[in-house]
């Protein structure tokens, strides 16, 4: 589908003509028409996938309609960290760069009173869009700067991502003060168990729309080594240190992990950074800079930076524990191997975890290679079972652009467009 074949408005249209966006992604395409109907929804799509257009464009269409309050806010887009927050609120300003009248603030902590200040006096003039961290949001809340009860739009952006970070009862207490004659859209990359707890609290018959996670990109190397948990250390030492690397994510199960790395590497003189959920989001902003002006060249993590971090050049991603979801699998070593280069993606698994390694050949229906040992880290243990085979599935292309569009009565008309060209909007 394309987006002029959506039923939004021409000053949309204008501004998606001149950021060169022309054909819906499958989120969009499924999503954006059951949005425009008034229905809930719950998204299962993961990142990259175009999901923040797909709620973006159906809710700028129906605010500039112009039948919502000047005077209060009407969406709250939740986000589960600053720097997000700062895209979506840059996508809002693509978007909606013909539109007239339509106004968003984003709401983020990690920055100093006279940004506080900034936001307290924008809510309390009042905007149709507000972009905000969840603790952020209850701290103008708490302090009165903010009425909620005439919110039309409530949205919760990369939700597993919120409730990875402990944020279930912050989202809980923000619902607390909407209005319950809300549209509410939820968007997650997967779907665990605490994410449908929060539908059902939350949502109202929705709609379910889900993307299946695609396979990762041919270009990652993807190699496990099979090993004891005692030998981990040392493989990876020896992988960082055979290889010329300067831009490697390293993936750890849990925040003591995480640190205990960070120590251990320390110790044997790489340029390491810890990302956890015990930092302050100024610590994570300070590391995340780091790693991306390359002061830090391995950057040590949970899965709180497996989705969402914007690093085109990572060479090498490290799963120092196997993901229990498969899916997260394909989140950590997305990282690497964008923007069409080459990437490497190296997982050490131990006899427990080998039916998750299975679990995971399945999902991506190939094969994981899995050579001998590096010199000096002993030999690997043996595993039950045999992989599991890839399976090739052939797909069969789009076909080219069709000129012919139907209009409202189902009749094939070649539709006309004579808006002129502009400028590409300033983001």
């Amino acid at each position: 589908m394309y987006f002029d074949e959506l039923d939004i408005s021409d000053e949309l249209l204008d501004a998606l003509d001149a950021m060169n966006f022309v054909e819906c992604t499958p989120i969009q395409e499924q999503a954006i028409p059951k949005i425009l109907e008034g229905h809930d929804l719950m998204g299962i799509a993961q990142t990259g996938t175009g999901k923040t257009a797909a709620y973006l464009l159906p809710v700028l269409d129906e605010l500039s309609h112009g039948n919502y309050p000047k005077d209060s806010v009407n969406c709250i887009i939740m986000s589960p960290t600053r720097e997000l927050a700062q895209q979506i609120d840059q996508q809002v300003e693509g978007f909606a760069y013909y539109l007239d009248g339509v106004s968003s603030v984003a709401v983020y902590g990690g920055n100093d009173g006279i940004r506080f200040e900034q936001e307290r006096k924008g809510l309390e003039l009042g905007a149709d869009i507000i972009i905000a961290t969840p603790g952020r949001l209850i701290s103008h809340l708490n302090g009165g700067h903010i009425d909620l009860k005439k919110t039309s739009f409530f949205i919760l952006d990369e939700a597993d991502r919120m409730l990875d970070m402990g944020f279930y009862d912050d989202i809980m207490k923000i619902v607390s003060y909407l209005s319950e004659d809300r549209q509410t859209i939820m968007f997650s990359a997967t779907m665990p168990e605490n994410i449908q707890k929060l539908a059902n609290n939350i949502l109202r018959n929705p709609v379910e729309v889900k993307i299946a996670v695609s396979k990762p990109a041919e270009k990652i190397h993807q190699i496990a080594y099979l090993c004891y948990e005692g030998m981990k250390d040392k493989l990876v030492e020896k992988v960082l240190s055979d290889e010329s690397l300067d831009r490697v994510i390293l993936f750890a199960s849990s925040k003591m992990k995480v640190k205990e790395l960070s120590l251990t590497l320390k110790r044997l003189g790489f340029n390491v950074g810890a990302m956890h959920s015990d930092l302050e989001q100024r610590e994570r902003e300070e590391i995340m800079l780091g790693f991306k002006n390359r002061r830090i060249s391995i950057l040590i993590a949970t899965d709180i930076v497996s989705r969402g971090i914007d690093i085109d050049d990572i060479q090498m991603v490290i799963n120092y524990d196997v993901p229990r979801d498969p899916e997260d699998y394909v989140h950590r070593i997305g990282r690497t191997a964008r923007a069409n280069r080459d990437g490497q993606a190296v997982t050490l698994v131990t006899p427990r975890d080998w039916q998750h390694l299975l679990k995971i050949e399945h999902l991506i229906e190939k094969e994981i290679e899995k050579p001998e040992l590096p010199e000096g880290c002993g030999e690997k243990p043996s595993m039950g079972g045999n992989s599991s085979k890839s399976k090739r599935h052939s797909h069969g292309r789009r076909h080219s652009k069709n000129n012919h569009r139907k209009d409202s009565s189902g009749k094939n008309n070649k539709k006309q467009k004579n808006r002129p060209s502009k400028a590409r909007p300033k983001s």
